[in-house]
């Protein structure tokens, strides 16, 4: 395993000082939302040049830092056409840049069918699925002829929120550009988190085989509803992503969620205990 972080969860500073900071910290990698974490300049689809890129790359090389991932968490489900015109040509821009970049993938999650990106019942119909399929074949074709790879990330409460669906996506579009990012605590709600070993372990029957990264985090139940918390402070029951990524997925990306610069240590040493121990 190659643990790294969400890089806008760490101490905010002037990017080379953030990247060096994460170098220090122990982190192998990190997973890089552009306008999250860069405030110097701009990140708009037409900032993202080869240049700009490059200035990047040897930045996470010079420190040692892999970019496992670039993210573009927009709603491709958006059913407003001019919104999705412009989310669609974000993404087409996110995988050019990752081309140049060298980045492990670019990521995303499965949006809603509304233009607020919030959870519906809908959410969860084979209507929206055809949709987000029906959007994501275009930024999938583009991604082939980019050489780079989209993964997407099941959540519970998007259209893509559970295993099945995700199974279905990866068939449908059938495509080697499209893989997964397993997230164990976004598979997870208040109506079946008691039920995660057994979600879990049917994420990595179904979806196994298509994991490229893994996000790390926890969760507590609060207010009727989960909270997602660095991975240790919580309820959540790694022994089966632990055991996955070590004895099938050597080196893999995994990047920790949900962490402040007061924990990450914590949490850090938390999780190689666990895999060391797996």
């Amino acid at each position: 395993m190659q643990l790294g972080i969400r890089l806008h969860d760490t101490k905010k500073l002037p990017l080379e000082e953030r990247i060096a900071d994460v170098h220090e910290l122990g982190f192998a990698c990190g997973h890089l939302a552009l306008a999250k974490v860069i405030d110097e300049y701009p990140t708009t689809d037409e900032a993202l040049t080869p240049g700009f890129a490059m200035y990047l790359k040897n930045l996470f090389a010079r420190n040692q830092v892999d970019i496992a991932v670039l993210g573009c968490y927009l709603n491709l489900a958006n059913p407003n056409p001019e919104k999705l015109k412009t989310i669609t040509h974000r993404y087409l821009a996110n995988i050019r840049f990752a081309s140049w970049l060298g980045c492990g993938v670019v990521g995303t999650e499965t949006g809603a069918p509304n233009e607020t990106y919030t959870h519906v019942p809908e959410c969860h119909g084979e209507e929206a699925l055809k949709t987000f399929i029906t959007n994501l074949r275009p930024v999938v074709k583009y991604a082939e002829q980019m050489g780079v790879v989209v993964a997407i990330e099941p959540v519970w409460k998007h259209i893509v929120c559970n295993p099945k669906r995700a199974r279905i996506v990866l068939d449908e579009i059938a495509s080697p550009n499209l893989q997964i990012i397993l997230d164990p605590v976004n598979l997870l709600d208040i109506s079946n988190y008691k039920d995660q070993v057994a979600i879990v372990d049917e994420a990595i029957d179904l979806l196994g085989h298509d994991v490229a990264m893994v996000h790390l985090k926890d969760f507590v139940v609060e207010d009727g509803a989960l909270k997602s918390v660095g991975a240790g402070l919580g309820q959540m029951d790694y022994t089966s992503v632990m055991k996955f990524m070590k004895t099938r997925k050597p080196f893999i990306h995994a990047t920790l969620e949900n962490t402040t610069p007061e924990n990450n240590i914590q949490v850090k040493e938390f999780v190689q205990k666990l895999y060391d121990e797996a």
